[in-house]
């Protein structure tokens, strides 16, 4: 008898249709969790700098730009006003302290001058005048003490000789009394005159002191005005080059007014632009050198001018020793400015990749040398040659500094 056939349940065809797409499905499964999934970027690698991280020593220095100026400069503010009248210099001329500039008038300050000296001059002439008579009483009251003193010893005399007289009884009381009170009279005359002379001494010293008091004054006066005068020729003040003159014959000038400047050319400084990142660690007294006529000349900062304009702050810098010769006012000069010594660090070349990563990654080569993995690193101080690497990176690695402007969110480049 015959027996039906069990059918097979996994034949190879089964197997197949089963096992095919199951371990595709796997497969992207493991792909998914365990496979690279980074972004990738084909670069040639001729168009790519590659440097090396290496340990050595790290020179704190910024590259700045600085502009010649004069170490002083004098303005030439007018201090009486008036119109020119003369006109002594052009501008550029060299000058030494005292030249003279320019020429005002004021009509005003003319006929003041003219005003106050009449006036001291009529002060003067009543001092003389009182003066004058105050001696002429003096010496009429000391005349007529004299003459007092003189009645007073005749008087006395005949009060005397009465006196004897009277006690004799040669002569009526009544004479010798009258020749008594004669003698006393003379005697509290010139007493009152002498009290008289004294106060009028006393008044005439006050009232003397009060006249000079009061010329002194209007001779300070006069100076003072004098001086506002002298204002009106303007000079200069400085020995130095007139850079700039604002002045015309005819022309009307107000006090306070600017009318030009003067610089001093016997000296120099160098005002510098300094990026705004720097501002904490740049301070007076830092050192820099420039290059000028293939010699180097010694800088030394001044003053720091901490207000930040468009993205940048500015300092002053003296030469230490003399100054190049036939420098001139608002030539560049190029300055290596020290911002600390020397120190040892790990370096890294300085390169296109930080503008774009601001130095917080940078593509790290493998040891074959084929790829290049971003990484996470930590730069601190720069310097126009190396970056000083604190973290992310060990001396000995390969990475690539030029330009990652074409890269995007690329994660891992492929080097051919």
């Amino acid at each position: 008898m015959d027996r039906p056939l069990q059918k097979k349940k996994w034949t190879l065809r089964r197997i197949a249709m089963i096992g095919i797409p199951s371990a595709l499905v796997i497969f992207f499964l493991i792909n998914i969790l365990f496979g690279d999934h980074s972004r990738r970027l084909n670069v040639e690698k001729e168009k790519i700098t590659i440097s090396t991280v290496a340990r050595g020593t790290f020179h704190d220095y910024i590259p700045v730009t600085g502009v010649v100026l004069p170490i002083e400069t004098f303005f030439l503010d007018v201090v009486e006003g008036g119109r020119v009248i003369q006109k002594y210099v052009e501008e550029g001329a060299v000058l030494k302290a005292g030249d003279r500039i320019i020429k005002l008038e004021n009509i005003n300050l003319t006929l003041q001058t003219i005003y106050n000296q009449s006036q001291v001059v009529q002060q003067e002439n009543n001092l003389r005048t009182f003066k004058l008579a105050l001696e002429q009483n003096r010496l009429n009251l000391q005349t007529q003490i004299l003459n007092l003193n003189v009645q007073i010893l005749n008087q006395r005399r005949i009060y005397e000789m009465n006196k004897k007289l009277f006690e004799k009884d040669l002569i009526p009381k009544n004479e010798f009394e009258n020749s008594r009170d004669q003698y006393e009279c003379l005697v509290q005359s010139r007493d009152l005159s002498l009290r008289s002379y004294t106060l009028d001494s006393l008044s005439r010293e006050e009232q003397i002191k009060q006249l000079e008091i009061t010329v002194k004054q209007f001779q300070k006066n006069m100076k003072l005005i004098e001086d506002q005068f002298s204002n009106l020729m303007v000079r200069a003040p400085i020995n130095g080059q007139l850079t700039a003159l604002n002045a015309e014959i005819g022309k009307s000038i107000v006090p306070g007014q600017n009318i030009g400047q003067i610089d001093n050319t016997e000296a120099y400084k160098v005002r510098i632009d300094i990026d705004e990142h720097y501002i904490a660690r740049v301070r007076e007294g830092q050192t820099g050198e420039c290059t000028f006529d293939d010699r180097t000349y010694k800088l030394k900062i001044t003053k720091v001018f901490v207000q930040v304009t468009d993205g940048k702050f500015q300092a002053d810098m003296h030469f230490i020793g003399d100054a190049p010769k036939g420098i001139r006012r608002g030539q560049t000069l190029h300055i290596k400015l020290e911002l600390g010594g020397m120190s040892d660090a790990l370096l890294v070349e300085a390169g296109g990749f930080y503008q774009t990563t601001g130095g917080q990654w940078i593509f790290v080569l493998d040891k074959s040398g084929s790829t290049a993995v971003k990484r996470t690193i930590k730069i601190g101080r720069q310097n126009p040659q190396y970056y000083e690497l604190l973290e992310g990176l060990e001396a000995g690695e390969k990475i690539i500094t030029s330009s990652y402007e074409n890269y995007g969110e690329t994660e891992k480049l492929i080097l051919k």
